[in-house]
């Protein structure tokens, strides 16, 4: 399944169906009198969020969306018959923006939701219901309403504890597949990931959600490499990740330039709490990356860890001090 984190949708809700302008004509009844039905309701269209679909691919071969309309009503008092509403269904984590991509409508984040999106229009009132006393043979009747109709944005934000953020080779998909129960690609090239992976981590006997995104690298901010649009799929975690090479020649540079991506894209998401690990320590000399790790420490004044996805050196100390930090969280 393609994973698609945008789409861009049209709604029109169904009309009202027109009231009827009828007079009961039977033989030997010489005052019928007016017996025009109502028309039914139009249609509306609702959105709601489900647990068992994680993309939004679907609406891009399918944008548009419109509802019947309303029966119309018809002599003899007979009300027409109102059209079915229609129930979009997207995942979790999404959220519906207006037409200009910036004016939120809702945002899902539980299962079950729903919201109106497009009202349908009222059926028009026969004749009959414009009886009176006065007038009792009335020759009006309304026209149905008219549907509600719009374009909106369908935005996916993944539902995620816990955000791994490094740059390309960093090693974040090896360390993924070891804490979690993900299924990450592992390739020794960048950009090996493309789209975010989800992971379920087990501590507390509770479920801690990770997400891993796509590597960033300097001027992401700006188009380069994948971009930074991926970046929204952790802007609900709780804590980050934040993996480091630690095989590279200035591990702080690499540092900086996510640091200065993150701060670039969203200021919260730049505050976000953070985890520093350096990765590969099997095949770094020890006393430079336990030197590495005191820079770290006088720089930035965080917890770090030094680990190794592959021989998972250090996972376990990270796993534990991370779900009691999202236990803390979440006061479980």
């Amino acid at each position: 399944m393609k994973f698609l984190d945008e789409a861009k949708v049209y709604l029109k809700a169904g009309d009202g169906g027109d009231g009827c302008l009828s007079f009961r004509r039977e033989k030997f009844i010489e005052f019928g009198g007016p017996n025009g039905g109502s028309g039914g309701n139009g249609g509306s269209v609702y959105v709601r969020a489900v647990n068992d679909v994680n993309t939004l691919i679907d609406y891009r071969y399918h944008q548009h969306f419109k509802v019947k309309k309303g029966e119309n009503g018809s002599g003899q008092n007979k009300t027409g018959k109102a059209s079915d509403d229609i129930i979009l269904e997207v995942p979790v984590g999404t959220q519906i923006l207006d037409d200009d991509k910036f004016t939120e409508i809702a945002d899902l984040t539980k299962e079950g939701e729903i919201v109106l999106l497009a009202q349908g229009g009222k059926g028009g009132l026969g004749n009959a219901c414009f009886k009176t006393s006065t007038n009792q043979a009335p020759r009006i009747f309304q026209k149905g309403g008219i549907g509600e109709e719009r374009w909106i944005w369908f935005k996916l934000k993944l539902i995620a504890d816990v955000g791994l953020v490094g740059l390309p080779n960093s090693g974040k998909s090896t360390f993924i597949s070891v804490i979690t129960n993900a299924k990450a690609k592992i390739e020794n090239y960048p950009f090996s990931t493309l789209i975010p992976q989800l992971g379920v981590m087990k501590f507390f006997d509770k479920e801690i959600v990770v997400a891993d995104i796509p590597g960033i690298i300097e001027g992401a901010h700006i188009g380069k490499g994948l971009g930074d649009k991926f970046l929204s799929h952790i802007e609900r975690c709780s804590v980050i990740l934040h993996i480091i090479d630690a095989t590279k020649n200035s591990p702080l540079t690499d540092y900086l330039v996510i640091r200065n991506e993150l701060k670039d894209y969203n200021e919260s998401l730049h505050k976000k709490p953070e985890i520093i690990l350096l990765n590969k320590a099997d095949i770094v000399d020890k006393k430079i990356i336990e030197k590495t790790k005191k820079e770290f420490s006088k720089m930035t004044n965080k917890e770090i860890f030094i680990i190794s996805g592959v021989t998972k050196q250090g996972c376990q100390e990270v796993m534990a001090y991370t779900a009691a930090f999202i236990k803390k969280e979440k006061k479980w």
